[in-house]
C-alpha cells in the first residue's frame, strides 16, 4: 500500500500544518493528478454502492487526499478534501476507534488547511489535525508504515514552537524514532530521520539513518512497484540525493 503522504510535504510556516511541495510540473504532473482522479472515481464508487463497508469508506477518503496533494489550486485542493473529512467522518461517526478513519481524516484536514492558508481558521486545524494523528497512532501504529508516527514526527519538526504552534524538536525526534523502528523497511522514515538530524547538525545520527537508508533501497525498490509508486520513488530519489549532499556540506565527506 503506497504511502498516504507525500515524500515532500512539509509544514506550512504561517499555518503549522502540512503543505505538499508539488514536486514535478507539465506531463509528470499531469499524469500524476490523473492517475489519482481515476482512482478517486474508482473508490466513490464502490463506497457508493455500500457505504456501511468501513474499507470502502476509508479508502475513498485517502484517495480524495491523493488527489488534493497533487492539485494545484488552492481551490481543487479544498474542494475534495472537504469530501475526504466528510467520509473519513463519516465512518468515524460508526467506528471511533477506526485507525484510518483518523488517519485519513488527520491528512485531508491537512490539505484544507494549506487551501485555507493563511488564515487562522487554517491555524485552528492544527491542534485537530495534532490530536487525528494521535489517536490514529495509538490504535494501530504499523497503518501505512507507521503513518501516523511519521506525521506527528514531521507535524512536530515542520511547524513553528511555542507560542505561535506546536512545534517541538523533543516530540519531533521521538515520534521520528519511533517511525523508523515500527516500520524499518520504509525509506520515507529514514529519509525524515536523517533530513531531521542534518537540520539539528548531528552528524553520527545523521550518518547513520542515511546508511540505514542505503541498506533497505534495493529491497525497497524491489517490494515498493508499480505505478502507484512512481511519484514516491521520484520525490526519495531527490530527498535522499539532498540529504547526502547536505551531509557533504555540513560535515566536509560523505557519509
Amino acid at each position: 500500500m503506497p504511502s498516504f503522504v507525500p515524500s515532500l510535504k512539509k509544514i506550512l510556516l504561517l499555518t503549522a500544518v502540512f503543505m505538499a511541495s508539488r514536486a514535478g510540473a507539465g506531463e509528470l504532473q499531469n499524469k500524476f493528478l490523473s492517475h489519482a482522479e481515476v482512482e478517486m472515481k474508482r473508490t466513490e464508487t464502490v463506497w457508493q454502492a455500500d457505504k456501511s463497508n468501513s474499507t470502502n469508506t476509508w479508502q475513498f477518503a485517502r484517495a480524495c487526499f491523493d488527489v488534493a496533494e497533487i492539485a494545484t489550486n488552492a481551490t481543487q485542493r479544498a474542494d475534495v478534501s472537504r469530501l475526504g473529512i466528510a467520509a473519513a467522518r463519516e465512518l468515524l461517526a460508526r467506528e471511533p476507534k477506526s485507525a484510518p478513519g483518523h488517519y485519513t481524516l488527520a491528512l485531508n484536514l491537512g490539505e484544507l488547511a494549506d487551501a485555507e492558508a493563511p488564515s487562522l481558521a487554517a491555524y485552528k486545524l492544527v491542534h485537530e489535525i495534532e490530536h487525528e494523528f494521535i489517536i490514529a497512532a495509538q490504535l494501530d501504529p504499523d497503518f501505512d508504515h507507521a503513518g501516523a508516527p511519521r506525521c506527528l514526527g514531521l507535524l512536530y519538526r515542520d511547524a513553528p514552537g511555542w507560542p505561535l504552534s506546536i512545534g517541538n524538536k523533543h516530540k519531533a525526534r521521538q515520534w521520528l524514532e519511533r517511525a523508523a523502528v515500527q516500520s524499518p523497511d520504509y525509506p520515507e522514515n529514514f529519509i525524515n530521520l536523517a533530513e531531521a538530524h542534518l537540520r539539528w547538525h548531528e552528524q553520527t545520527e545523521a550518518e547513520r539513518a542515511l546508511k540505514r537508508l542505503d541498506a533497505l533501497w534495493p529491497s525497497a525498490q524491489t517490494n515498493l512497484t508499480g505505478v502507484e509508486w512512481e511519484k514516491s520513488w521520484i520525490d526519495w530519489d531527490k530527498q535522499r540525493n539532498a540529504a547526502k549532499a547536505e551531509y557533504q556540506r555540513q560535515f566536509k565527506h560523505t557519509p
